[in-house]
């Protein structure tokens, strides 16, 4: 209960119900606060006690002015938790070890509870398998289960045994579509004082980087670590600094021809270039009303792609609108509407507030566009596609060339999946063109042009073969809650496949084509709008409710294709309509990787290769004989908007998520372990006691210096928590595929990394494992490579740490830029402090990692301003030592770091990265968990 300092404590009546209520109006603000910080003075006024969240944190709010930032520090107490299925059984497997530990102790397990909502939604395990044929779906569900029954069988029971916990089955949807159709309440009600009902804002923190999507929705969420997500399900407040604002004012309207993916990508490399990272955006200006709701949910969606902490919209009529198209009741829409109203939460576009920076972007210079090959923020112009290819490809010929490549092949795709039928659309050759066979002419073109090229003859079950060669696309997804959320493109696409089966077109034999839809609802209007047969037609047949290719769950390449690729070293492609295309990610045997519009992920299926020019060159030939162009088949606004209104309606959502939590019959029929305990099998592969708790005291340790450390890894710019903690596949001859073998299992059965979380022998063998990692002590490899010192012998990552912990050695890993960029992957901080590491030096880090490496023990440090291991002449052979913290009380502002032994050794002054008091006490305790650990017993 708040001691109400302010006395902003009421009550608001709304449809005849009284609901307790903080009023905004009854503080005072210096200036005209954004819309995202009301929302956390809200926050603090309603959970103030005087003690974690205090009057001074208000007033600091209060004093909030752009033009004199200062650091303060706030408590942050969400209203849920969203978590999906490989960040989410991590989470529950933690919880378990510490009802486990608190009774090892001395304490009482069924203090280890949530105390506010979580919600888990199963969507990160489906692999599209099986493609390109009727049963797709249901092979690759059943599939999907036969593998992950141990961790579904541990989140029934954390269903049934932890209060306020619910879990979505898998195969229903991905997690922030789910979240913002059906979960997403805007107001959250709840009990307050004296019976009353107490409305607020919903706000949440989800375990999955991209809960930012939800934004759009004007929810205030973001992703947090799932160490930090675990604290806050126990009621533990967020520690956050009061964050500068950027407002992005939006004018006029995006042009004909353009879409949501168009506009998100502009957004994406804008504020990429402004640099918005650990910033909230917030959009604002007379161009938003014209912005539709999933267009807003698409820009929330992919906030961390340009590095901010959330990009918000505020309430509007567009906001009520959507909450009645998805089935929200009547009684909620007025509460949404009348509360936001009457808390200054409406938009209001005549008095806007303000902002740390304003940025303006007119919506009609958006142009089609995609991004790529490595990175979202690297938008291109869909005419300049094939230059920016033939750069690539020159780049990384270049590379392989100068020994940085070893040219092989990761082997991952074909020990760890079985191998996918033949497609029906693929099975031939398309009925209209001849097969692709390069003549000596077009040899010599392509080398007069500059292309690389070195082409494969490859048979797909046609009389002839065909050809596949370097830039080919073998990849084609139309994927990801990013635009699979959004009706306009997804029917958009439909219609281009419509247009495209007319005029006799078919997606090249080579390419897997794939449709993994992040709601049941996409499949319910395509078929009411009879467009599913011309998607089948296009082998975009249906392979599962999920993220698949988005998080690499793309299945295997058509086996001769695999072949095709390996044996000729092929630089190919994947095109989906994703939000992340870091190196490695999609497919291991793919390396560039380009996001794009749903209806773009098709044309570019139709056109087989990314060296066409889509806005010039024809994507094949019709039926007729004659070339078909994208603008012959491209549908226009007033098409998509006929469709999208005569078919999607308010009881697609109401049937489609009225047995939401009920699941098939795989999930209904598992028998489910009882008890406050779970009964760890000693036996599974997939969820294993953590060894974090092991031997913890209660109390702590003092901190102290670090001495004769080694560098373990010697890493570059934006190497991502995809580099460090890979959700893909498992290499057979890894550390981990070889500890998964010792342990019985066929490498086909491996599942992926990001399903075997709940297993720490697996994942800390799978800690900087990678294939397209770049460990510079390991020169002219990739993968999980190093070198072990003073020995100089080159072994895996994982058997160095091995090594280095059997002679008592402490390790540190150095990196460049951007350190830690991508997804809020936990692990990605617990494989790093399971393999010895205790320091990460770093030129800068993304925001999600470094607050996971303090939540894990870890000291996150930073270079000098402008300094970086190359300026200051660091090789990674030195022996390193860090000094400044021995017999300190409170961690220090800075630290001395000295490489070398020698009078000739390197030494610099290195800012320690721990920003808030909160931070600094875990750091104390050895981790956000041991020390909510403490503080129960």
């Amino acid at each position: 209960m708040s001691v109400n300092s302010f006395n902003s404590r009421d009550a608001l009546a709304v449809g005849g119900v009284d609901y307790e209520i903080y009023r905004l109006d009854r503080v005072s603000t210096e200036v005209p606060l954004p819309y995202s910080l009301k929302i956390l003075l809200e926050n603090l006024l309603r959970n103030e006690d005087g003690r974690v969240v205090t009057a001074e944190q208000v007033e600091a709010l209060q004093q909030w002015n752009p033009r004199k930032q200062v650091d303060r520090e706030i408590q942050y107490t969400p209203a849920r938790v969203l978590m999906q299925d490989f960040t989410g059984v991590p989470c529950v497997v933690d919880l378990v070890a510490m009802r486990d530990a608190i009774t090892d102790l001395g304490g009482d397990a069924k203090k280890i509870n949530p105390l506010i909502p979580g919600e888990l939604v199963i969507d990160h395990s489906i692999i599209a398998d099986v493609f390109g044929r009727p049963d797709a779906f249901q092979v690759n569900a059943d599939l999907e289960f036969g593998r992950n029954q141990e961790r579904y069988q541990l989140l029934r029971w954390a269903q049934e045994s932890f209060a306020d916990f619910l879990v979505v089955p898998p195969n229903t949807g991905i997690c922030h579509q789910v979240n913002l159709e059906y979960l997403s309440r805007v107001v959250f009600t709840r009990e307050g004082t004296e019976g009353m009902i107490q409305a607020y804002p919903d706000t949440l923190v989800g375990t999955d980087s991209h809960t930012p999507m939800v934004n759009g929705l004007g929810v205030l969420g973001w992703g947090v670590g799932g160490i930090e997500a675990e604290a806050a399900l126990l009621g533990q407040p967020m520690s956050m600094l009061i964050p500068e604002v950027i407002g992005l004012k939006l004018t006029g309207e995006l042009r004909e021809g353009t879409t949501a993916t168009d506009l998100v990508l502009h957004v994406a490399e804008l504020l990429r270039q402004t640099g918005v990272v650990g910033k909230f955006v917030e959009f604002f200006g007379p161009g938003v009303s014209s912005v539709p709701l999933a267009n807003r949910a698409t820009l929330g969606n992919m906030s961390p792609e340009y590095g901010a902490t959330c990009a918000i919209f505020p309430i509007d009529s567009e906001t009520l609108d959507y909450l009645r198209l998805t089935g929200r009741s009547e009684e909620q829409i007025e509460l949404v509407e009348v509360y936001a109203k009457e808390q200054g939460l409406w938009h209001d576009p005549d008095n806007p507030a303000e902002y740390t920076q304003v940025i303006e972007l007119a919506l009609a210079s958006v142009e089609p566009s995609i991004a790529g090959p490595r990175r979202p923020q690297d938008r291109i112009e869909l005419g300049e596609a094939p230059a920016v290819v033939l750069s690539n490809l020159a780049e990384e010929a270049e590379r392989s060339g100068s020994g940085s490549d070893d040219g092989s092949v990761d082997d991952a795709s074909a020990d760890s999946f079985p191998a996918s039928d033949p497609v029906s659309p693929g099975a031939s050759t398309a009925k209209n063109e001849p097969p692709r066979q390069y003549s000596e002419e077009q040899l010599t073109a392509n080398a007069e042009l500059g292309w690389p090229s070195d082409p494969a003859e490859v048979l797909l079950g046609g009389d002839s073969p065909v050809i596949v060669d370097h830039a080919d696309v073998v990849i084609a997804a139309i994927t990801s809650c990013t635009n699979t959320s959004n009706p306009s493109v997804m029917i958009g696409a439909a219609l281009l496949a419509k247009k495209a089966v007319e005029r006799g077109l078919e997606p090249k034999p080579w390419v897997k084509t794939t449709l993994a839809p992040g709601s049941r609802v996409v499949t319910d209007y395509y078929e009411r709008s009879g467009l599913t047969p011309y998607l089948e037609q296009l082998g975009f047949d249906l392979v599962g409710y999920g993220c698949t290719t988005c998080i690499g769950n793309s299945g295997p390449l058509t086996p001769a294709v695999s072949k095709a690729v390996g044996d000729k070293d092929l630089n190919v492609a994947a095109v989906l309509s994703g939000n992340r295309n870091f190196e490695g990610r999609i497919h291991p045997e793919v390396k560039m990787n380009f996001l794009a519009s749903p209806p773009l992920v098709i044309a570019y299926a139709l056109a087989g290769t990314m060296r066409k020019n889509l806005l010039e060159d024809p994507l094949g030939t019709g039926s007729d004989g004659e070339p078909v162009y994208l603008r012959d088949i491209w549908p226009s606004s007033a098409e998509i908007k006929e469709v999208v209104d005569a078919n999607l309606e308010a009881d697609m959502f109401t049937k489609g998520y009225a047995d939401v939590f009920t699941g098939d019959e795989n999930w209904r029929g598992m028998s489910v372990p009882e008890g406050d305990k779970f009964d760890w099998n000693e036996d599974s592969t997939y969820i294993r006691r953590p060894p974090y708790f092991d031997g913890m005291s209660a109390e702590p340790e003092p901190i102290g210096d670090i001495t004769d450390a080694r560098v373990l890894a010697l890493l570059g710019d934006s190497v991502t928590t995809d580099h460090i903690s890979p959700a893909g596949a498992i290499k057979a001859s890894s550390p981990a595929g070889k500890y998964l073998q010792e342990q019985g299992v066929e490498p086909a059965d491996f599942n992926s990394y990001g399903s075997r979380r709940g297993n720490h022998e697996v994942m800390i063998r799978g800690t900087f494992a990678n294939v397209r990692l770049r460990n510079q002590l390991a020169p002219g490899t990739e993968g999980g490579v190093t070198t072990h010192f003073p020995s100089g012998e080159q072994t895996s990552i994982y058997d160095a740490s091995i090594r280095y912990a059997e002679e008592g050695v402490p390790l540190v890993v150095i990196a460049g830029a951007e350190y830690g960029s991508g997804s809020s992957r936990d692990w990605a901080a617990k494989g790093t402090k399971l393999l010895g590491v205790r320091a990460v030096i770093a030129e800068s880090f993304e925001r999600i990692h470094r607050s996971n490496l303090i939540g894990m023990g870890v000291l996150p440090l930073q270079f000098p301003e402008g300094e970086s291991a190359s300026s200051l002449g660091l090789k990674g052979d030195e022996v390193f030592s860090i000094t400044g913290l021995d017999g300190q009380d409170s961690v220090p502002g800075e630290v001395t770091v000295r490489a070398g032994e020698s009078d000739d050794a390197i030494e610099f002054t290195a800012k320690v990265r721990i920003d808030t008091p909160a931070e600094e006490t875990y750091y104390q305790h050895g981790g956000i968990l041991p020390y909510m650990l403490r503080q129960m017993l």
